[in-house]
């Protein structure tokens, strides 16, 4: 075979090569040392709008300042100098480019989620010159992943909370609360129980039905909310009764929080389809002690103060206090 033919079929040859590389269904970059951009091809083009000829032979962080040299430079320079592949994935890194997310099935995504191998382009030499950027789309992967993710937080959510109220349920709150009364015995802090009761809630759901019933524990829940600090942890603990764990606080400042609580409900009225429904509660409280073995004779010693307040007349708080 002559010479001409022989650069023939090489020329064929590279020529079917980087049509191949053009048409790829993931984006292929190739970077000189400098970073400069020697190879861009149809995916690239077609996904940032820039033509080839457009970011031959310039800076790629020029081109695309969006990205962060110094995390990107940190990752080429180990495939330039050991001549070995770096990866990153969505979860690490969503995209290296910015390219806008175009797919209908995966419209909820806002920009293309990449997953990036970097590889080494060896020379004669068998130095490394040249690297090659590999951009997969994984945008449907992650939408995927991430909506079943929030999905498991919403049922994760909905596992821990009373659905009335929006407060913890007894089941998740007890458990705070043991976690809670660990820690307190381990750090030797000093926290606050609080049980509170609605005064004469049967009363209420006699005279206005269930419904008017649900609207009142409602209230009282969100009172209890709007008043706590982000670290405290309320519950409901029974039908119209609630828990709540003050963190790091003593009987005397957990007092001044529950009359706060006490006097804002006492002076608000509900309405409710026509009717106006005025509401008292009972409060107790019981800071934890080195005397106290368990979680449960906490509960025990609040429980016992509440009971207290209101066999004394409804509408007080009763800070617990043995023998009482």
């Amino acid at each position: 075979m002559s010479n001409q033919s022989i650069a023939g079929n090489e020329f064929q040859e590279f020529h079917s090569f980087m049509g191949m590389l053009q048409n790829l269904d993931v984006g292929l970059v190739v970077l000189d040392r400098a970073y400069n951009i020697q190879l861009w091809n149809n995916f690239m083009e077609s996904h940032s709008g820039i033509n080839p000829y457009e970011v031959r032979n310039k800076n790629l962080f020029e081109v695309f300042a969006e990205i962060n040299q110094d995390w990107f430079k940190h990752k080429a320079e180990c495939v330039f100098q050991l001549n070995t592949r770096a990866f990153t994935t969505w979860e690490q890194r969503p995209f290296l480019f910015k390219f806008k997310n175009y797919r209908p099935i995966t419209g909820s995504a806002e920009f293309m989620y990449q997953n990036i191998t970097i590889i080494p382009l060896d020379s004669a030499t068998g130095i490394v010159e040249k690297i090659g950027i590999i951009v997969y789309d994984v945008t449907d992967v992650a939408v995927n992943k991430l909506e079943l993710k929030a999905i498991n937080a919403e049922f994760k959510k909905l596992s821990r909370t009373d659905r009335l109220t929006g407060l913890y349920n007894r089941g998740y709150w007890e458990e705070c609360l043991i976690h809670e009364f660990k820690r307190d015995k381990r750090t030797k802090s000093t926290s606050s129980l609080v049980m509170l009761d609605i005064d004469h809630f049967k009363v209420v759901n006699d005279r206005h039905g269930h419904p008017a019933g649900d609207v009142v524990i409602k209230f009282v829940a969100d009172a209890i909310t709007m008043n706590m600090r982000e670290t405290d942890i309320a519950g409901r603990y029974g039908g119209e009764e609630y828990a709540i764990i003050l963190i790091d606080t003593p009987a005397h400042a957990a007092n001044i929080f529950v009359e706060r609580l006490r006097e804002y409900i006492q002076g608000s009225v509900i309405k409710y389809q026509g009717i106006e429904i005025n509401l008292t509660i009972s409060i107790g409280i019981a800071e934890l002690t080195p005397e106290m073995s368990s979680y449960k004779e906490w509960i025990d010693c609040s429980d016992h103060a509440l009971y207290y307040a209101k066999e004394h007349g409804r509408n007080q708080v009763k800070v617990y206090q043995k023998g009482d």
